[in-house]
């Protein structure tokens, strides 16, 4: 069973009515996102967070309970639910505009968390802007930091600048949750923000250094880069960018990229586990030839996604291959 820690809100979406722009509420979250689309591509999958208790929580609740995620270890709070309007932006991207303070996805607590989790969880994936705000960013933490030594843990920081605006703050906080990761996903926005004017393929290199295994950079309409601890291992320093592999997007009538990212990371996790390589061992020591074939697979998570309105990510009977 693959865990899913962070946040699960309500993404309003546009859509045009008469030629007015109206809003619809989704459930979304990228961890939220990542969880459904593991459990869609047949993986068994536990949401491990806070969400509300009000109507917009009840929505969050039964689409995850629909869609086969355990929610043992989920806490529901008081507090509000957390609100994001997607804004469309120039190239076919889009931006967010969040509402909301002290919403639940915020509070999580230490003594939310069990002790000891299921033995069946063997990898743990964190995501996004939990990692930053309220006392979820330190429950988070703690959580990695006391479980990276008995399971795999995944990182995808999701930058989200219009939360937490600081950049050194935010980099200092990713680079010191990147020595209790295996595996790591950014997208080449966040390393753009990140790390202004340094190549996709140089950040990844370094974040190896730091300790994890393998490294993968989404670029969009560009497909993705992935780097690995063990391909780097047999490249010398001047020739490490030949240790980078190239994964082609796949060519689709775009509707709607929100979620395409965290389609992405589902469909990764879930290729890497069919291969029985969610262990620590199997990670360090992954060839290209598996790394590049979980890569395609992801790309094809997130390019079906993309054919979609709002975060939708594929059930495995889109998948070809």
């Amino acid at each position: 069973m693959i865990g899913v820690c962070g946040e699960a809100l309500i993404d309003f979406t546009p859509t045009d009515i008469g030629g007015e722009t109206a809003y619809i509420p989704r459930p979304g979250g990228s961890p939220c996102n990542v969880a459904v689309g593991l459990a869609r591509l047949g993986k068994r999958t536990a949401f491990i967070g806070k969400i509300s208790s009000d109507k917009f929580g009840d929505m969050l609740h039964a689409y995850l309970a629909q869609n086969g995620v355990d929610l043992r270890l989920l806490a529901r709070g008081n507090e509000p639910s957390a609100l994001a309007f997607v804004l469309p932006s120039k190239g076919g991207g889009h931006d967010f505009a969040f509402y909301g303070r002290d919403t639940a996805e915020q509070q999580l607590a230490h003594a939310d968390i069990p002790a000891a989790l299921p033995h069946d969880l063997t990898a743990l994936h964190f995501g996004s802007y939990s990692l930053m705000l309220g006392s979820s960013a330190q429950t988070y933490e703690s959580l990695m930091r006391r479980e990276s030594k008995a399971r795999i843990i995944s990182l995808d920081p999701n930058v989200r600048p219009a939360l937490y605006p600081n950049r050194t703050a935010y980099r200092k906080r990713i680079e010191g949750l990147l020595p209790h990761a295996a595996i790591v996903k950014a997208s080449e926005d966040d390393l753009a923000w990140l790390y202004p004017g340094e190549s996709p393929a140089d950040v990844g290199a370094r974040w190896l250094s730091k300790g994890a295994s393998v490294v993968v950079v989404t670029l969009g309409a560009n497909g993705a880069i992935g780097l690995s601890a063990a391909a780097n291992a047999n490249a010398n320093t001047d020739a490490a960018i030949n240790a980078v592999i190239h994964s082609p997007a796949s060519a689709v009538d775009v509707a709607d990229s929100v979620g395409a990212g965290d389609a992405f990371m589902a469909g990764l996790l879930a290729r890497l586990d069919d291969g029985g390589l969610l262990r620590r061992n199997a990670l360090a020591s992954l060839p290209n030839d598996a790394l590049a074939d979980a890569m395609a697979y992801a790309n094809r998570a997130a390019a079906v996604a993309c054919t979609r309105p709002g975060a939708d990510p594929p059930h495995k009977s889109d998948m070809n291959g």
